[in-house]
């Protein structure tokens, strides 16, 4: 009589489980996957975070580096923060960078000149920025345009007035090229700067069409599948609130009283607005109607 009962069950698995090398392998492999889930998503977020402190040799070789321009975009941050800072010493020593602030208001780069317009009005002493800002305000990139802008307000320089009014109202985006029109986004979706919201097909070639203002697609102008020409408007967005905010702070010190009428539309219009938008709409129309009874 075969006593070992349990032989033939243990053979089996026995033969079937795999080597304890092999294990130790896939656990090893289980364990390293786990950690750059871990460790991607943190490099992403430490490459586009701007909060990072830079030392000047950091800004002066992230300044040279043409290829990469969020590094610039990170130092121009990082000059800002002392440009800003409670410390006259920092802000003094901040000054040695605002010949390449000037430049990189030149720049073929458009997300260099936004920042840069941004930077530069955090110094309103500075006549060489008020005369770049000024020159920015008929810049092809909208967000540059917004930007100076909001920084000439604070040289008390009201000739970016009617760009700040239309940063209420809707924004019309306009194709790049000629083509065969294939929409990718659809009515009430949300977009920022660099949103891909469809494609111009022409023959074998196709032209992204990117956004370059942040806001809700109210509708599209183009049909999907239409035959669209360079320049012609695709879609129309409505302003988010941040931009609608900042233009509202703006408008608190040079708004005129025919930018009312264009606040309460905006406000009538948007939906689910947060309070803070609310508050500056109504600080501003007090502010407007008491410079201008």
């Amino acid at each position: 009589m075969n006593t070992d009962a349990t032989s033939p069950v243990t053979s089996a698995t026995e033969a079937t489980a795999p080597p304890t090398g092999v294990r130790r392998r896939w656990l090893y492999a289980v364990l390293i996957l786990a950690f750059l889930f871990v460790l991607m998503p943190f490099l992403f977020w430490q490459s586009t975070w701007f909060g990072k402190p830079l030392t000047d040799a950091q800004i002066a070789k992230y300044f040279a580096d043409t290829a990469h321009p969020r590094k610039a975009q990170h130092a121009l941050s990082q000059i800002s923060d002392r440009m800003a800072s409670p410390d006259p010493a920092v802000r003094e020593a901040a000054k040695r960078w605002y010949p390449q602030m000037v430049a990189m208001a030149g720049s073929s780069q458009d997300e260099l000149r936004v920042t840069a317009a941004w930077v530069m009005g955090q110094d309103n002493t500075r006549p060489e920025f008020h005369q770049a800002l000024r020159r920015m305000l008929a810049d092809a990139n909208p967000m540059v345009e917004r930007n100076a802008a909001l920084s000439l307000v604070r040289f008390q320089d009201t000739s970016g007035h009617d760009i700040i009014v239309q940063m209420m109202q809707p924004y019309a985006l306009q194709a790049p090229s000629a083509g065969k029109l294939s929409q990718r986004l659809k009515v009430g979706d949300i977009v920022n700067p660099g949103t891909m919201v469809g494609r111009i097909e022409q023959g074998s070639e196709q032209t992204e069409v990117r956004s370059k203002a942040p806001g809700t697609i109210e509708h599209w102008l183009a049909a999907d599948g239409s035959a669209i020409t360079p320049g012609q408007p695709l879609l129309q967005l409505s302003p988010s609130p941040e931009v609608a905010w900042e233009a509202l702070r703006a408008l608190f010190m040079i708004g005129t009283r025919d930018d009312i009428p264009v606040i309460d539309a905006y406000m009538r219009s948007a939906a689910n607005l947060p309070p803070s938008v609310f508050k500056q709409a109504s600080l501003t129309r007090d502010s407007i109607r008491a410079r201008n009874p």
